[in-house]
């Protein structure tokens, strides 16, 4: 049995199927935002890019997870 998957990549497959681009697209502009605290990226993907609040602070919250700056 496949184990659930939880925390922020739990929101994936809605911000692929919302927003039309994949996750390592999301990474790609998030790990161009250097310097930036994690407000002022979700912030960004939110005005900018026009993500939900919810999906922008799960990107932000996996990338800086994943060692992201």
């Amino acid at each position: 049995m496949q184990e659930k998957v939880k925390g922020p990549a739990s929101y994936f497959p809605s911000i692929e199927k919302t927003y039309g681009k994949p996750i390592a697209h999301w990474m790609d502009v998030l790990g161009a935002m250097t310097g930036k605290k994690h407000m002022e990226m979700v912030a960004i993907l939110k005005s900018e890019h026009k993500l939900g609040h919810g999906h922008a602070n799960a990107l932000v919250a996996h990338h800086l997870a994943k060692g992201g700056s």
